[in-house]
This record gives C-alpha cells, sequence and structure tokens, in this order.
C-alpha cells in the first residue's frame, strides 16, 4: 500500500508547527521517512505521529533533528513552546490516552472520579453542571459510564484513585444514590485491578489542594498527566513535567489512609447517608 502524508495544519498550534517543519526539512532534504529514521534513530511511526501533531516530541528528538538538518537549534526552540502549551484538543487526547492506558493514578478533590462513579451518582453529578437538558445530562451521563467499560473487560487497566474525604461527606443526589455509590466504592478499596484511599482532613494541606489529578502509564511505559481546575485544565506529556506532578501524587499517597483505615471511613461515612428504608449495615 502507498503511504500518503496527512494534510497537515502548521498554524494551529506549535506542536502543529514543529511537525510541519519536520517535514518541510524533511521533503527539502529528499529524505523518506524510513531514512529520516535511521538518521535520527527513532521509529518511522513515531516521526509520522509527530509530522501529524499526533505525539508530542520526545525530549531527545528535537536535537536529533537539528543535527540532522543543520538547523542549530530551530527544533529544540520549537520544542520549548511546544512543551508548554495546551493543546487544542487535549480532551480528546487524554479520553485517547486514558482508553489505551495500562495504569490510571486517579487523585479528585470534590467527587468521585468518573470511572468509580454509578450512574445514579453520575446523572446527580452531571445534572448540577451548566444549564442542560435531560437529554443532555443523559448523553452525558453514558458517555461517562462507557468509559468503565474497560474495567469490565478480560485485560482491565490496574486503577489506583485518591480521593478527598469531602468526597465521602458530600451528598450527591439523594440519600439514596449517594449511599449507594459509597457502597460500591467500598467494594473497589482493594481488590486486584483497584485501590482507592482517602485523603483525610486531618492530613492538612497538601501539594493537589483544588486540583483533580490524572496519571496514565501507556503500554510503552510513557506516561502523561491530566490536570484540572476550576476552570481551566491542561494535558502533559512531557516527561518532565509529568515527573513533578507524580512527585505530587507520591506525596498524596503516603500522607493518605492506608487501604484498611480508607475502607474504615467509607463504611463510617455510608451511616450518615443510609437511607431511611434501609437498616444500617
Amino acid at each position: 500500500m502507498k503511504f500518503t502524508s496527512k494534510e497537515l495544519t502548521p498554524y494551529l498550534s506549535a506542536r502543529h508547527f514543529f511537525g510541519a517543519e519536520q517535514r518541510r526539512h524533511r521533503e527539502r532534504a529528499k529524505l523518506s521517512l524510513v531514512q529520516l529514521a535511521e538518521i535520527v534513530n527513532f521509529g518511522k511511526s513515531t516521526l509520522a505521529r509527530v509530522e501529524a501533531a499526533e505525539l508530542m516530541p520526545p525530549p531527545e528528538l528535537p536535537a536529533a533533528l537539528d543535527a540532522a538538518f543543520g538547523t542549530e537549534e530551530h527544533f529544540h526552540g520549537l520544542y520549548q513552546l511546544a512543551k508548554r502549551e495546551a493543546h487544542p484538543d487535549q480532551y480528546r487526547r487524554f479520553m485517547d490516552f486514558e482508553a489505551r492506558a495500562e495504569v490510571i493514578e486517579v487523585f479528585e478533590p470534590q467527587a468521585v472520579p468518573g470511572l468509580l462513579q454509578t450512574r445514579q451518582y453520575a446523572r446527580a453529578f452531571v445534572g448540577c453542571l451548566d444549564n442542560l437538558s435531560e437529554e443532555q445530562v443523559e448523553e452525558r451521563v453514558n458517555a461517562r459510564i462507557s468509559r468503565q467499560d474497560r474495567q469490565r473487560s478480560d485485560s482491565p487497566p490496574y486503577r489506583w484513585a485518591i480521593i478527598d474525604e469531602a468526597v465521602l461527606r458530600r451528598q450527591m443526589g439523594s440519600r439514596e444514590a449517594t449511599y449507594k455509590q459509597l457502597a460500591w466504592l467500598l467494594e473497589q478499596v482493594d481488590t486486584p485491578d483497584s485501590k482507592v484511599q482517602v485523603m483525610p482532613f486531618s492530613s492538612g494541606l497538601h501539594p493537589l489542594m483544588g486540583s483533580a489529578l490524572n496519571l496514565l502509564t501507556l503500554p510503552d511505559g510513557s506516561s502523561v498527566a491530566y490536570e484540572e481546575g476550576n476552570d481551566v485544565a491542561h494535558l502533559y506529556e512531557d516527561p518532565e513535567a509529568v515527573k513533578k506532578w507524580r512527585r505530587k501524587y507520591e506525596v498524596l499517597r503516603a500522607n493518605s489512609l492506608s487501604l484498611a483505615e480508607s475502607a474504615e471511613l467509607i463504611r463510617k461515612v455510608m451511616e450518615d447517608h443510609t437511607p431511611c428504608d434501609t437498616p444500617p449495615s
């Protein structure tokens, strides 16, 4: 099958411009992707995805390209811009990464992580956002719940969630919906594929106050980080940036309750959300 280059959009972002410049210099040098791959010691598929802006350039690639094309620090400079920008389709890219991730590590300060939400809880959570119609709420809930399909597959990702104690104590929807959500959370505290820890109020301040964080480990061993605040979110693919977020996550993990202590706190909080017609366990 003949290889057909994708049409590029160089002015959409610095990442797109990096890819377009790689192709421009490659074609000017009359090099195929295979030939360039041999020169810079990167795979053809990696270079093709960089050109199409489907992949953040690996940290070692800019220097290799500058050496190959004799462009001094041209690609080095483009990379410095690309790794700092918010990618225009970052949420879609995050969803793509999550669908492939072998390990998913999450911290949530305000609500149960989407991958652990029951349908009732998700409907209450989505329903309080913006002014959505019933159809829009149902559409978003279905999309959120569908993300959990991999957890029921033959090869589920390994999932580790840390949640703030506030998540347990905030009623979301009815008492029954909150109770059932906590019961499901309790089941997921310590399984072969799922771990849940609670960051207690007693631990005080921590490095992720006010931010939600997702760390995804991909099949090739690389990692990405997705950080969400109240109004902004950012996808980090640069290894050094991801390393900084991972260190913050490890601080949280070390200061959170153990799995057994987390399970005990969830049981205790469930008593406060017990529906009137449900006897306490």
